[in-house]
């Protein structure tokens, strides 16, 4: 690599804080804990920790506007002026900025979906033709004023306008595209007020060039970066998450100062990208990894990219995070308990802005680094904890039958409604109950040695008992145990499971305040002992009703853990899905007969373009199959899913094979039905009645006009009656008030059903 020092910049860097300071104080504010001038106290002394932060390693562009206290696709729609008109107009307050985030009694919510295959969620943009877009830039140019009075110069980041209307959906019929020119306008005025406050680069983000667009959506980019790229700040136009592909003539041509292409998910687009540019336009290559914690390797990154910097010249040139590291945890520092090993060979936020400081200096001048890091990539590729025979060879045992349940699903629901005596529209729960501080303390002191096993047993039967005996008063069909003893749907799995590691405080943002450590999957996964029996088993015999078991899927395990990256994804998914098979036929052999195998994360891990769906589906669908296909006919299999678009999977999602799927529905109000109307769906479904992401209990009428839309496109005796997810993070009070509507709703609409 050259000697010159090439420039550096990150895209993106965690908000939440180190500690977690951001979740505290959002939630001090929610509880009445605290004022907004000291959530804004909080935010402001995050924000210059983590610029400072970067500027002390080295960081040539310090990205901006980058901050949220929500979500980043929230913030563009203040700041162009096109948040929903149902909650109201003018300057957006916190309050307001609040309501559309999170569900109140006045109003639902903004529907929530993931950030393209990651497992954040943003609020989906609503679409209608009496949206004002009047632009607000109160926040974009108060942190980069924020960070000038510091001393340090930032480069504000914005979601592009392509982008950000193809993250959204029409409410009215209005056509996303007959709004770019009011868009136009008002990014044209956003741009020149950055620029006049003295940015003379701002990343403007367009992820969807790395999807599959249609012609209209290439015309659009064209005629908008038409006007953009003609303005005096300089634009880094920013992909991530894949390939430019057959869009890399359309973004190379668009007229941007720079192009940012993510080289840690498509590393083969190098090439051909810097032979499209522009001349003199700037190439910012993502090369540390942003989505993932594994340390980078110094020596091979060098080596890959001479060639492109001798050819364009170090001027031309930034060494970049392949996307925002709002995906990955803050710092290894605060890991004080992991395996040493295991922790030399991990990066985080702060770990990767140091890695890309080396890069950019060159093994010349950052020689003990480089050295450093040679060492310990050498030691994780010679751990012999990493390799487990016997799960290789399990694998490569694997037979046809090995993924098929013993009979189709009309002959098993014959025997299953025998069996199980179930009424029309059974009523059932996703899984968890309130996990409420007591909960959370109990386990928490158990985990430190302060409650020996013995006390903590005797609680968490008590806790399971009483949870049962609610759920027996509510009037429910299919109880569950609650899940007290876990922590979280993966975590939980993966602290029983051979192969995986966990951190103290590897916090990633999920949405909002809602923050997730996922498990670190090292190497070959295995299930030394049963998992979920012992509690799944003691709620059975405190109760005459049916019992669900619950697990978490394999490919939901392993979309929300940091998945090692030295074998393919497929073959650590049927490791998972192996050690859930084990488990399954474990919970068939102690009387459980309804198995819920959640799988919410399934849409999640399509790749990006539909050329490779298929593949990935076709492995994921098998690790599902491969978990639960072990049973007899008289054990029901059910799945869950939530928050992402049926449609692009709901074939898929049919080759499951599961008995019942329950889904996410109430905060779309069953849009989801009308991907099941059109492509039919053999199985039983529970299409979610209650949206648990608030506090505000639905009506009895509410829920039976929702299950009334359901029952125009399902068979009645396709149709379950369940909440959109778990109950995990509510209060007790309001999921008993909920569940009672739900209940009654359920039986209100049986007679009718019954006599037709």
């Amino acid at each position: 690599m050259a000697s010159h020092q090439l420039s550096t910049a990150v895209l993106g860097f965690p908000r939440i804080g180190r500690r977690r300071e951001l979740k505290v104080a959002l939630e001090d504010l929610w509880r009445g804990k605290a004022t907004e001038e000291s959530l804004l106290a909080t935010a402001k002394g995050l924000r210059e920790r983590h610029w400072k932060q970067q500027q002390a390693a080295g960081i040539t562009s310090i990205p901006s506007n980058d901050f949220s206290f929500y979500d980043q696709v929230l913030d563009a729609l203040v700041l162009v002026g096109a948040t929903p008109t149902r909650f109201g107009s003018g300057p957006v307050t916190l309050d307001r900025y609040f309501k559309m985030a999170r569900n109140s009694n006045e109003q639902t919510a903004m529907e929530m979906t993931k950030w393209f295959d990651t497992n954040y969620h943003y609020l989906v943009p609503e679409w209608t033709s009496d949206l004002s877009f009047q632009p607000n830039t109160t926040k974009a140019l108060g942190e980069f004023n924020e960070a000038k009075a510091l001393g340090i110069h930032t480069r504000p980041v914005v979601i592009g306008p392509i982008s950000l209307l193809l993250l959204g959906k029409s409410e009215d019929g209005t056509a996303p595209l007959s709004l770019l020119p009011q868009l136009l306008a008002v990014y044209t005025t956003i741009l020149n007020d950055l620029h006049a406050a003295g940015a003379d680069w701002i990343q403007i983000d367009e992820p969807h060039l790395v999807t599959d667009l249609e012609p209209a959506f290439v015309d659009a980019y064209k005629s908008a970066y038409e006007t953009l790229a003609k303005l005096p700040v300089k634009l880094m136009l920013t992909t991530y998450f894949g390939a430019l592909g057959d869009n890399l003539e359309l973004a190379t041509s668009l007229g941007t100062a720079g192009l940012h292409i993510d080289l840690v998910r498509a590393p083969e687009q190098l090439n051909d990208v810097a032979a499209k540019l522009a001349p003199e336009q700037i190439l910012s290559l993502g090369v540390i990894e942003g989505r993932n914690i594994w340390l980078a390797n110094l020596d091979a990154l060098q080596t890959s990219l001479a060639d492109v910097i001798r050819k364009l010249g170090p001027e031309r040139v930034h060494l970049a995070t392949s996307c925002s590291l709002l995906h990955t945890p803050y710092t290894t520092e605060e890991e004080h308990l992991l395996d040493p090993r295991i922790k030399s060979w991990l990066s985080f936020s702060q770990q990767k802005l140091e890695e890309l400081a080396a890069l950019a200096q060159g093994p010349d001048s950052a020689k003990d680094v480089f050295a450093e890091n040679r060492k310990r990539n050498q030691d994780r590729l010679a751990a012999e904890s990493s390799t487990n025979p016997a799960v290789r060879k399990a694998l490569a045992d694997l037979k046809d039958e090995s993924f098929r349940r013993k009979d189709e699903y009309t002959a098993r629901a014959m025997v299953q409604r025998e069996e199980l005596g179930l009424p029309l529209l059974p009523t059932t729960t996703i899984g968890s109950f309130p996990q409420t501080a007591e909960v959370r303390s109990k386990r928490a002191a158990h985990k430190k040695g302060h409650l020996s096993d013995a006390e903590y047993h005797d609680y968490l039967a008590k806790e399971i008992t009483d949870c049962v005996r609610k759920q027996e008063a509510i009037g429910l069909d299919v109880l569950v145990h609650g899940e007290f003893e876990r922590n979280d749907m993966v975590e939980y799995f993966g602290e029983h499971l051979a192969g995986f590691a966990f951190t103290e405080n590897g916090w990633v943002q999920s949405y909002g305040s809602r923050c997730v450590k996922p498990p670190v999957i090292y190497g070959d996964v295995s299930r030394p002992a049963p998992m979920t029996i012992k509690w799944s088993s003691f709620a059975r015999s405190v109760t005459d009703k049916p019992m669900k078991g619950m697990l978490t899927g394999p490919i939901t395990i392993l979309q929300w853990s940091f998945v090692r990256n030295d074998i393919p994804e497929k073959d650590t998914a049927w490791q998972i899905a192996l050690a859930l098979r084990g488990e399954v036929t474990d919970l068939e052999a102690a009387g459980i007969r309804i198995i819920q195998v959640d799988e919410p994360a399934l849409r999640e891990g399509l790749p990006l373009r539909r050329k490779d769906w298929q593949t990935y589906l076709d492995w994921a669908v098998k690790a599902f199959r491969l978990a639960t296909t072990d049973v007899e006919n008289g054990t029901q299999i059910h799945t869950h899913m939530c928050y992402c678009e049926f449609e692009d999977v709901l074939p898929s999602i049919a080759a499951l094979d599961a008995d019942v799927i329950s889904m996410e529905s109430a905060r779309s109000k069953m849009e989801m039905l009308d991907a099941f109307k059109k492509h039919g769906y053999p199985n039983e479904i529970g299409p979610g009645v209650y949206d648990i992401h608030s506090p505000r209990v639905p009506s009895t009428a509410e829920m039976k006009s929702l299950l009334e839309l359901a029952l125009k496109v399902l068979r009645p005796d396709q149709v379950w009656v369940n909440p959109d997810c778990g109950l995990k993070t509510r209060q007790w009070p309001e999921t008993t008030e909920a569940l009672t509507n739900l209940v009654t709703a359920a039986r209100d609409l049986r007679p009718s059903l019954q006599s037709a």
